[in-house]
C-alpha cells in the first residue's frame, strides 16, 4: 500500500505522485524571513510559514514597490498550498511573482524560480522548464534553479536532463533538497541502495525539524516500497515523535497499520488526515481502504471530485493522478482518455505505467505491453509496474512470463497495494494450474 509532478505506496494510485511530491523542497528552501524589520505583534504565535507570509504582506502595504519581497510572498503562497492542500492559494502566488517580476524584470532570479516552481505544482511541467532555464540564465549558480529543472525534466521524462540538474544542484548546495532529488532519481534508475544513501545524507544535513520530518518519511516511502514494514514503521514514528502533526508521516503510519492488517486504525487515521489536510492523495487513498474493507467511500470519491474540480480552476491539472482514480472506480474509457491526454503532455515512466494499464483496462494488450516496456526503461523496480505488466502479459497468453513478474512485484512489495495484491496473488495461483 506520491509530481509531486512531484511525487505513492500504500495503493496504486500513490506511485503516480512520488515525483511530484517533491517539488515543495525547492519552495521550502526560498521561505526565509521576508525582512529583518519585526512582524506585527499578531504573527508572534504562527506556524512560521504563515509569519512569512504576514510578515511580506504587511512589509508591501507598507512598501509596494519591493520586488525580492513580492518573489518571497509568491513563493510562500506556492509552500501554503502544498502543505495545506488548498489550491486557490496559486493565483494568488502567480499574482505576486508576476507583480515582482514587473517590477524587476532583468536578473530577477527569485520571481523565475518561483514561476518555474509554481508551474511545476500546477503540473505545467514543460513551462516550469522554460522558467528554470530562464531562471539559470539570471542565476546560474543557484541551487533552487536546479531544483525547478530536476522536476520538470523529471516529470517530462528527459532524464538524462533531470539527472545532470540533480547533479548541480549538489554540486551548488548539498543539502535536504539536492539529496532527496537525488534518492528520487536514484531510485528510478534502480539504486535503491544508493537512494538510501542519499536520504540519510539528507537527513544528517536537516536543520529543522521540518527538513527531518521530510527526510524521515521519504526514508520510510522507501523502505515500505523495499517491502521492509519494520523500517518504515520506524521511520514514521521517528518524524512524528519531533512533529506529531506531519500529515505526510501521519499517512505513513496510517497505512503501515493497513498492510499489517489493523484495519480499523488504518481508517481511523486516514478519516483525521483528511478532515485535516483533505489532499486528493489522501483522500483517494482513504476511498480505496474503505473499499477493500467492504465499506462505502462514494462520500470519499465525491470529495475527491470536489477537490479536484477546485483545482482545476486554480490552474492545477493532473490527468495522470485523475486516469489512476477513474481506473480504479471501473471507468476504464475515461481512464484511457485522461492517460492519452496526460502523455501529450509529458512522456515519463509514470505516465506510461498508466497508459499501459488504461490499455489494458480497455482491452488493448498488445499496445499495453509497449507501454509497459517504456515503464521499466530506467530501470525502477516498483511493484506496482510489476503487477500491471504481469497482468498485461497475462492477457497477451505468455503465462509463464506472467508468473514470474507477478511473482517479482510481490516479492519487491507484497503490500504494494490493498485492492491489487489479493489480485496478483489470485492471478498467480490460476496461472500456476493444479499442482
Amino acid at each position: 500500500m506520491s509530481p509531486t509532478p512531484g511525487r505513492r505506496r500504500v495503493l496504486a494510485v500513490a506511485v503516480i505522485v512520488a515525483g511530484v511530491g517533491l517539488l515543495g523542497a525547492t519552495v521550502a528552501t526560498l521561505v526565509a524571513p521576508a525582512d529583518p524589520a519585526p512582524a506585527p505583534t499578531a504573527t508572534a504565535d504562527r506556524p512560521p510559514l504563515e509569519r512569512t507570509i504576514a510578515t511580506a504582506q504587511d512589509k508591501l502595504r507598507r512598501t509596494p514597490r519591493d520586488p525580492a519581497t513580492w518573489a518571497l510572498l509568491g513563493t510562500a503562497y506556492i509552500e501554503q498550498a502544498r502543505v495545506t492542500g488548498d489550491a486557490t492559494y496559486y493565483p494568488k502566488a502567480q499574482g505576486a511573482l508576476e507583480k515582482s517580476l514587473a517590477q524587476q524584470a532583468d536578473g530577477n532570479g527569485p520571481a523565475l524560480i518561483g514561476l518555474g516552481a509554481l508551474a511545476n505544482a500546477r503540473h505545467e511541467f514543460g513551462t516550469a522548464r522554460d522558467w528554470g532555464e530562464r531562471a539559470r540564465v539570471a542565476a546560474p549558480d543557484t541551487a533552487e534553479v536546479y531544483g525547478v529543472l530536476a522536476d520538470a525534466y523529471t516529470q517530462l521524462g528527459q532524464a538524462e536532463q533531470a539527472t545532470a540538474a540533480v547533479q548541480r544542484m549538489l554540486d551548488l548546495e548539498p543539502g535536504v533538497a539536492s539529496f532527496t532529488r537525488a534518492a528520487y532519481d536514484l531510485e528510478l534508475h534502480g539504486r535503491v541502495d544508493d537512494a538510501r544513501e542519499a536520504l540519510d545524507r539528507a537527513l544528517a544535513a536537516s536543520v529543522s525539524v521540518a527538513d527531518a520530518s521530510f527526510c524521515r518519511y521519504h526514508l520510510g516511502e522507501l523502505a515500505f516500497d523495499s517491502g521492509k514494514l519494520d523500517e518504515a514503521e520506524a521511520h514514521y514514528a521517528d518524524g512524528l515523535r519531533a512533529d506529531p502533526t506531519n500529515a505526510a508521516l501521519l499517512q505513513g503510519r496510517a497505512k503501515v497499520a493497513a498492510a499489517r492488517g489493523r484495519t480499523d486504525e488504518a481508517i481511523a487515521g486516514y478519516r483525521d488526515l483528511v478532515a485535516r489536510v483533505p489532499l486528493p492523495q489522501y483522500l483517494h487513498e482513504y476511498a480505496l481502504l474503505l473499499t477493500a474493507a467492504g465499506q462505502p467511500a462514494d462520500s470519499q470519491f465525491a470529495v475527491l471530485d470536489k477537490q479536484r474540480t477546485l483545482a482545476q480552476a486554480s490552474g492545477a491539472v493532473d490527468d495522470l493522478a485523475d486516469s489512476v482514480v477513474a481506473a480504479d472506480r471501473g471507468d476504464a474509457a475515461t481512464a484511457l482518455r485522461l492517460a492519452e491526454a496526460e502523455w501529450g503532455r509529458r512522456q515519463n515512466v509514470l505516465v506510461a505505467d498508466a497508459m499501459a494499464w488504461a490499455l489494458h483496462l480497455n482491452g488493448r494488450d498488445a499496445e499495453a505491453l509497449s507501454y509497459a516496456d517504456k515503464a521499466a526503461a530506467l530501470g525502477w523496480r516498483n511493484a506496482t509496474f510489476l503487477f500491471h505488466r504481469g497482468v498485461i502479459l497475462a492477457g497477451l497468453g505468455r503465462a509463464g512470463d506472467a508468473v514470474s513478474t507477478l511473482e517479482e512485484a510481490l516479492r519487491v512489495n507484497p503490500d504494494f497495494s490493498l485492492l491489487h495484491g489479493p489480485e496478483a496473488q489470485r492471478a498467480l495461483t490460476e496461472l500456476r494450474g493444479p499442482r
